[in-house]
């Protein structure tokens, strides 16, 4: 069979404010090269190109520059490629002929994300005055209830090939429930640390898989700043941080948003999707997902536009897209929406690009705004969306009134979490609407009948 080897051709300026640590580093020994990880062939620079073997690595050693996976993809036989796919688990396993996992991963202990639903969203088009075909993927049917399960999921494989004994990360919450569940599943031992501060149903999620769950006093930049001192640590021994040393295998799960929101469309490209920034990873992947498949010919080419959703407090891409800024300057995140309050994201500057390429825009919202959009597509849709997904609800309705996102084309809004996780966002303004008496005439009085 024919292959094409493809990389990430994201062009942008080269982040120097990044939460992924900028000193190559890997707690196992050595390079990898007989790794087999399907269709992943090395590791490549985004900024210069410079290939290594596939192993445990982040940084590129030439010019400290992200690396990402490089493929052998399969070409020719597009239709043959699409039945193969179909026919697959209802899982991301489905796709694994186009993500770094062995060929038998569907049959190895692991949490079997993805392939989570897609909600044609007509209620919620009336009311933002949407004309086209207007959905909602929503990722809270994961697992562990967020998209971070397949992104998890990846990493797991990753540090089976490269026999790391404990899985770890810096979270803000959804990754650290996704890492202690799939960690148990895997029989391996999970480590993980959050903020001290996060919402209470994130930290209990996080805790129950029986892992160590760890918080860190400060933001999630403080505790990513200090899970990059402890992977060059000798206490680092054999540990795989998904979001660091793993971050090559982990981001490419997002991939998977991609390939789902197309094959669930009848395998075509939505013109226009409106898509969370926290590091800015989950964008700059999806956008590479849909890449791929017009460079397969699974979907047809044409253009489409991916906007970026940020919250007002902490809102550095949007800040710098709005400003006509290539750099985006970190700030101290102080928002309601904690999944996405990483003030340093890492894949910033590549979100700006993307964005300017498609002709989209990154936008943001304030927090009143983002329980006022949860509460509106709960309301419209039966979706009880976490925090992340008040936040692209908010931001679609912003870009809608605004004129930048057209109410005429076919959009695809992401909710990458569950609205039980946030409880707190939404308390305060959700009540009974009434407490009576048991009888007919309290039922009446209190204007019920």
């Amino acid at each position: 069979m024919a292959v094409n080897t493809v990389a990430s051709t994201t062009d942008a300026t080269g982040s120097a404010d990044s939460t992924a640590p900028t000193t190559p580093g890997a707690t196992a020994a050595t390079p990898t090269s007989g790794v087999a990880l399907g269709p992943a062939v090395a590791l490549s620079c985004r900024e210069c190109g410079e290939r290594v073997p596939l192993g445990p690595h982040f940084a590129c050693v030439a010019c400290f520059g992200p690396l990402e996976i490089a493929y052998e993809l399969p070409t020719g036989d597009a239709e043959a490629l699409r039945q193969r796919i179909e026919a697959g688990p209802n899982s991301i396993w489905r796709y694994a002929p186009l993500l770094p996992v062995p060929a038998d991963v569907a049959d190895k202990p692991n949490v079997n994300p993805g392939f989570t639903r897609l909600v044609r969203a007509d209620n919620l088009a009336r009311e933002l005055g949407v004309t086209g075909e207007l959905h909602v993927k929503d990722d809270s049917g994961n697992p562990t209830h967020s998209f971070k399960d397949r992104v998890v999921a990846i990493a797991v494989e990753a540090a089976r090939a490269f026999g790391f004994t404990t899985l770890s990360c810096s979270s803000t919450g959804n990754l650290a429930g996704a890492v202690g569940a799939a960690a148990a599943r895997a029989g391996l031992r999970s480590c993980v640390f959050i903020p001290h501060d996060l919402e209470q149903g994130k930290v209990v999620m996080a805790a129950v898989y029986g892992g160590d769950l760890v918080g860190i006093e400060g933001t999630y930049d403080d505790v990513n700043r200090f899970c990059s001192e402890l992977i060059g640590d000798p206490a680092g021994e054999g540990w795989g941080f998904v979001n660091v040393n793993l971050r090559p295998y982990y981001a490419e799960g997002s991939k998977t948003l991609a390939y789902e929101i197309c094959e669930q469309l009848g395998w075509r490209l939505p013109d226009q999707l409106v898509i969370p920034i926290a590091s800015g990873s989950q964008l700059t992947k999806i956008d590479k997902g849909l890449r791929e498949l017009i460079e397969l010919g699974l979907v047809e080419d044409k253009p489409y536009k991916i906007f970026g959703a940020q919250a007002e407090g902490c809102s550095p891409v949007a800040q710098a897209f709005k400003g006509g800024h290539d750099v985006v300057r970190p700030v101290r995140p102080d928002t309601i929406a904690k999944s996405l309050a990483i003030g340093n994201p890492a894949d910033g500057p590549y979100v700006l690009d993307i964005a300017r390429r498609t002709g989209g825009a990154v936008e943001d919202v304030t927090d009143e705004q983002v329980v006022d959009a949860i509460k509106l597509l709960a309301r419209t849709e039966g979706i009880f969306a976490e925090t992340a997904g008040g936040v692209t609800v908010g931001v679609t309705r912003k870009l809608i009134d605004s004129g930048q996102l057209d109410p005429a084309l076919t959009t695809v809004v992401l909710n990458t979490g569950d609205g039980l996780k946030t409880l707190d966002a939404v308390a305060p303004t959700s009540r009974p609407t009434a407490v009576i008496r048991p009888s007919l005439d309290a039922f009446r009085d209190a204007g019920l009948a």
